[in-house]
């Protein structure tokens, strides 16, 4: 159950080193409003709400302004997104699912494609290259938090699928109709996880030398640097020369 990571943590690259505080933000605040929207506006009813604001916590977010985005669902200001899922390949065949929510779906799409044509890729259809990855969901936490053996145990009794644990910290994966149940038992034993979230999973990895693998960052940093986007995933790994290089 417990092993080395299977793909690096590039495709959770947000570009924070070159992003404003404010966009991420408004990112952040976007998807808390859209959670509380479509749920419940209480995080301990609502999964997603609670992911958000996890999310939205780790990047030190203001109280005040986590309060208002979910305020801000509650009334009617004519703010209306829409979830979209946009699927392409990259420079040298590798796979993305790119996840926004969007006020002007012409606007994304458009900006979304030339991205991918501008790398070298191309955008295809829903569905084009998401069969590579799986659904699900993934709670972490520090490396300080237990011992690799505890969070194993805990993990198993819990119901989680898979566990790994690295120098970077403890990720547990669940199936997405376990992991609220998995999220909660491991919250009451370790405490609130510094991420808590679905996400599309690779299956398999491509390794990709560094040439391919500067375009694919490139293109990954001005997908995550959109207003639009949320998340972005991959199928690549590159050298961690490169990664260190290009600030990852």
């Amino acid at each position: 159950m417990a092993g080395h990571s299977q793909f690096k943590n590039i495709m959770h690259r947000k570009g924070r080193q070159d992003a404003q505080k404010s966009k991420l933000f408004g990112k952040l605040a976007r998807e808390i409003t859209v959670a509380a929207k479509l749920g419940t506006p209480d995080p301990n009813m609502n999964p997603r709400l609670r992911a958000a604001i996890i999310a939205a916590r780790q990047e030190n977010m203001p109280k005040d302004n986590i309060e208002r985005a979910v305020k801000k669902a509650l009334g009617n200001d004519g703010e209306h997104y829409d979830e979209i899922r946009y699927e392409g390949y990259g420079p040298g065949g590798v796979a993305v699912v790119v996840e926004a929510l969007t006020d002007n779906r012409n606007r994304a799409a458009s900006d979304i494609r030339s991205f991918f044509t501008k790398s070298g890729g191309n955008l295809g259809e829903t569905g084009s290259v998401s069969f590579m990855f799986d659904r699900t969901g993934i709670i972490e936490y520090d490396r300080s938090v237990a011992s690799d053996d505890a969070v194993l145990d805990a993990a198993i009794e819990a119901g989680a699928d898979d566990v790994i644990s690295s120098e970077g910290g403890h990720e547990i994966y669940a199936s997405t109709e376990g992991y609220r149940d998995v999220a909660k038992a491991l919250e009451a034993k370790f405490g609130e996880p510094r991420k808590a979230a679905l996400i599309w999973k690779p299956q398999n990895t491509i390794a990709v030398d560094d040439e391919t693998g500067e375009k694919l960052i490139k293109l990954m940093d001005l997908l995550n640097e959109h207003d639009d986007v949320q998340h972005v995933y991959a199928n690549f790994e590159v050298s961690d020369a490169l990664l260190a290089k290009m600030g990852g």
